[in-house]
């Protein structure tokens, strides 16, 4: 099992993902104002797959506590986080763009790595927290042959660390817990896989350039 966000691919950076945005609408801010936007949409966490929020606002509690377990609740609390950051014209563009392949980068051995265990016959799951359908995002990169099935807790209705992700996974692996490695970033949600029996590797959540060999050990551990 692999989770999805800093495990297998990455999200651009803010800057990116603002930039894109403007660079599509033809705006174009002053150096010092794009620089003000960045450090604002980071600081209220608008990013998803980017860092969290110092602090979520009253009033997004509610979608940012239950913003893994559907759709609206995930647009919610994103865009309403970008609008809090100030960026309110471009809170829908920006988490469309979000979504779309092209402001996820796969890391150096995702490719690899899959593609090894899919010659050593190794099934593969993809459980992810998340509140929209990655498998285009697999596609156009060209991964999507490579996993076997996706648990997704927006379509599942529960979300990590509930043991209950972890196990629905196992059974659709048809594999027993303790025969299913965890591989993940996030050592609260991802970890939550040991309670079903799961052996656990954590790789760190890294910016693609800075992380060429996360998935390495994951080979010596399987198969």
């Amino acid at each position: 099992m692999f989770d999805f966000s800093g495990t297998l691919l990455r999200i651009e950076s803010t800057g990116e993902w603002l930039g894109a945005v403007l660079a599509e609408s033809g705006a174009a801010p002053d150096a010092a104002e794009f620089t003000e936007q960045v450090r604002r949409l980071t600081e209220f966490g608008a990013l998803p797959g980017g860092s969290n929020p110092r602090e979520v606002p009253a009033h997004l509690e509610t979608a940012w506590r239950e913003r893994d377990m559907g759709a609206d609740q995930h647009r919610a609390a994103y865009s309403g986080l970008a609008r809090a950051a100030g960026l309110t014209r471009w809170a829908e563009a920006l988490y469309d763009r979000h979504m779309l392949p092209a402001a996820w980068r796969p890391y150096p051995d995702t490719g690899p790595t899959l593609r090894e265990l899919r010659r050593r016959g190794v099934p593969v799951a993809v459980v992810s927290n998340i509140g929209w359908d990655l498998r285009p995002v697999f596609r156009a990169h060209g991964l999507d042959p490579l996993v076997d099935t996706y648990l997704l807790s927006y379509e599942l209705g529960v979300r990590k660390p509930d043991p209950a992700i972890f196990t629905a996974a196992c059974e659709r692996l048809g594999l027993a817990p303790a025969d299913v490695l965890m591989v993940g970033d996030d050592r609260g949600a991802d970890g939550g896989a040991a309670a079903v029996g799961c052996p656990v590797h954590f790789v760190d959540h890294l910016p693609v350039d800075r992380r060429p060999a996360g998935l390495a050990p994951v080979l010596g551990l399987v198969g």
